[in-house]
C-alpha cells in the first residue's frame, strides 16, 4: 500500500465507548474544563453520543448494537479515530485505490449532522477509522 503525498487528513476526534454517557462526560468535563455537547441519539448507529472537546463518547442503545458488542468483548475504551475531509466521497475512492477497505462505500449521517464513513480495521493496523465531512 502506497500513500499519496497530496493526501492530507486532519484528526477530527477520538471516540471512546462507554457504559454511561453521563459519568464519562462528567469525568472529562472535570478533567478538561470543557462543556459537553447536548447528547444525541443516532438510531442508525445504535448509540447515544456527546462530545467533550475533541472526544466523542459512545453509549450503546442496547447490547446488540456494534458498540454494545464492542463493550461486551473489550470493555470501555478507545473505539475509533476520526479524520476530517472536505470531500468524503472522493476520499473514500482515493483510500480504496490506496488499498484501504471501506466499510461504507456511501457516506451516511453521523453525529452533529456530519457525513461519515468507516474504514475496516483489517486495513488500518486494527484501528477503526472514521472519515468525517463537516456540512456546517
Amino acid at each position: 500500500m502506497s500513500v499519496s503525498v497530496e493526501a492530507k487528513l486532519t484528526l477530527d476526534h477520538v471516540a471512546i465507548a462507554v457504559t454511561s454517557l453521563e459519568e464519562a462526560c462528567s469525568l472529562f468535563e472535570l478533567l478538561s474544563g470543557e462543556t459537553r455537547t447536548t447528547p444525541e441519539v443516532l438510531e442508525a448507529h445504535g448509540v447515544r453520543v456527546a462530545f467533550v472537546g475533541s472526544i466523542e463518547f459512545l453509549e450503546p442503545l442496547n447490547p446488540e448494537t456494534p458498540v454494545g458488542r464492542f463493550l461486551s468483548t473489550r470493555g470501555p475504551g478507545l473505539h475509533h479515530m476520526a479524520y476530517r475531509t472536505g470531500d468524503i466521497t472522493s476520499e473514500i475512492t482515493r483510500l480504496k485505490e490506496e488499498g484501504f477497505e471501506p466499510i461504507d462505500l456511501v457516506p451516511r449521517a453521523g453525529a452533529k449532522g456530519h457525513l461519515v464513513s468507516f474504514l475496516h480495521p483489517s486495513s488500518t493496523e486494527d484501528v477503526l477509522i472514521e472519515l468525517v465531512q463537516h456540512l456546517v
